[in-house]
């Protein structure tokens, strides 16, 4: 979903470097394959580094594409992320899209880095003890151009971040929540549901970050006031990770949630 989204708001010129994960395995022969792009499939931490080459390569030919480095959150949070931040902190010229499905799905859903509190995974089944790290902020803190996070429950939204993105200089960060109906244990019908209901109850800000200048997104500025959030429950219920959360479990979350809600009004102050 998020690929086909990419896709209409990029448009043909691009080139797509995919860090090892679920979207590596359902290519075709190159230079074009399934996606319709030139693609470099590599390794778990080389994705940042192979992007940095090749986007000065395209320039010393004159060539105007739009480099992209396609990477799961465990090759972006955990695997990868030294790479990353290498090349956020120099600001190299291209986008990175996180595809955060919150686990390691390709090979059969282990808890990462960016895995929930309480989340039931094939490594954590009594439930995940501790909470998902904090990717956009730890991209705001290289000072990043742009970051930005989307949802695939709002496809207008994560089009729209993603033409911006085009549009600016520097190192990008996009990181969209692709709900997984086998790691999450939904029905796949309700994919783009659960995506909403994620941004609805304030799981998951939708916002943008452009040169320092902080702007949630409208589906989002409900949450800036905690009497006007949905409950996360609702978003929760329907998960089947969390068969196993208790009380304690769901006010860390809910915890989790203000947490995140008050350092995002912290930053649109400064």
């Amino acid at each position: 979903m998020t690929m086909r989204m990419m896709g209409m708001a990029l448009g043909n010129n691009v080139a797509l470097i995919v860090v090892a994960g679920c979207s590596s395995v359902i290519q075709g022969m190159g230079p074009k394959n399934s996606y319709g792009y030139p693609a470099l499939n590599i390794a778990f931490a080389a994705g940042p580094a192979a992007a940095s080459g090749m986007w000065r390569a395209f320039k010393q030919r004159n060539k105007d594409v739009t480099v992209v480095v396609w990477a799961g959150d465990g090759g972006t949070a955990d695997i990868g992320f030294a790479s990353l931040s290498g090349a956020a902190e120099r600001n190299e010229n291209f986008i990175y899209v996180c595809v955060d499905n919150e686990a390691y799905m390709n090979s059969g859903g282990q808890r990462s880095g960016s895995t929930p509190h309480g989340a039931v995974t094939p490594t954590t089944p009594e439930g995940k003890k501790e909470n998902k790290k904090e990717l956009l902020f730890l991209m705001l803190d290289h000072h990043v151009p742009y970051a930005a996070t989307a949802s695939v429950g709002y496809p207008h939204d994560l089009m729209d971040k993603l033409r911006r993105a085009k549009t600016i200089e520097g190192f990008r960060y996009l990181q969209v929540l692709t709900p997984d109906p086998y790691g999450w244990l939904f029905d796949p019908s309700r994919t783009a549901e659960v995506g909403k209901l994620a941004v609805q109850t304030c799981y998951w800000p939708l916002l943008e970050v452009v040169n320092g200048r902080v702007q949630v997104s409208n589906e989002s500025l409900h949450c800036l006031r905690k009497e006007t959030r949905r409950p996360l429950r609702d978003f929760l219920s329907v998960q089947g990770r969390y068969k196993r959360l208790n009380d304690q479990d769901y006010k860390e979350l809910e915890s989790y949630v203000d947490y995140t809600w008050d350092r995002i009004l912290k930053l649109m102050r400064t």
